[in-house]
């Protein structure tokens, strides 16, 4: 199936779509009338899909997109309000999506594999913690970032997390504070993402960046981005003393004998990803 086609979903499509273009898995949110908000069913749609690829050896990257005019306005808030009713007026189901979502956006970050977000438009509350929980990210002109719960008496604390991990501390608390919509190349300059493409080009343009690392050695980059992500919680001669560990055992790898071998010999390495 076509980039393309993955464009024009029918109602009765899954809320999530996979394809495979080469070696990048695309997984493409389907809610367009929902506006892509994350309901507990595309909360474990997502969760269920990077388990998937977690282990599959053909998948070298993975592109995470979106049908319709909007990336993903954050929680399902009819669904949410829906449960009211409960006789603990839904604290518990509260509890069990916020933990499930949480869970889902680690998973991102724990997948062994790159994962870059596709945004062809807004990116609010727990959407725009899903642009920032991927590690590389493309937006179109278009697009635009938003933590808005405090509007509506909501504070986004779930997506503060990723979203203070991304950007300087003054940054993320005005986007926190104010709610205000951050414009596409905004969102660049601090650092939220890595480019801003003209619209209607973002998806191609993140296919292209994940094919860009898919040619790099699957297990140096697994080893590399599990470390970046562990060392940034850690103090500086922690992170110094695991990152020489991380050096070592990659000096080790059959894959850093041949890059290297390769780079003396000026020719073009052979990848094992071991």
């Amino acid at each position: 199936m076509s980039t393309q086609a993955a464009r024009a979903p029918s109602p009765h499509q899954p809320v999530l779509l996979r394809e495979m273009v080469g070696p990048i898995a695309v997984l493409t949110l389907n809610r367009p009338s929902a506006r892509n908000s994350l309901s507990t069913a595309m909360i474990a749609s997502l969760h269920a899909a990077l388990d998937d690829l977690r282990g599959d050896k053909t998948v070298r990257g993975v592109v995470l997109a979106a049908n319709g005019p909007a990336f993903s306005a954050g929680h399902d808030m009819k669904e949410l309000t829906a449960r009211r009713t409960d006789p603990d007026r839904g604290r518990a189901f509260f509890a069990e999506t916020m933990n499930a979502c949480s869970a889902m956006m680690q998973a991102i970050v724990h997948l062994p594999k790159p994962v870059v977000a596709a945004v062809q438009g807004i990116a609010t509350a727990a959407g725009c913690q899903l642009v920032a929980s991927c590690d590389l990210a493309i937006a179109s002109e278009a697009a635009s970032f938003a933590t808005p719960g405090v509007d509506i008496g909501l504070f986004c604390s779930t997506p503060m997390v990723a979203l203070s991990r991304n950007v300087p501390r003054k940054q993320a608390m005005e986007m926190l504070l104010t709610g205000e919509p951050v414009p596409a190349a905004r969102a660049r300059e601090i650092g939220l993402v890595n480019r801003v493409v003209a619209a209607g080009t973002e998806r191609d343009a993140a296919i292209t960046l994940a094919e860009q690392v898919a040619l790099k050695s699957a297990y140096t980059v697994k080893l590399g981005k599990e470390a970046f992500y562990r060392q940034a919680e850690m103090s500086l001669a922690d992170a110094y003393r695991y990152a020489a560990e991380v050096m070592t055992e990659n000096m080790m790898a059959r894959d850093a004998e041949e890059g290297i071998g390769a780079f003396i010999e000026k020719r073009t390495p052979t990848w094992r990803d071991e």
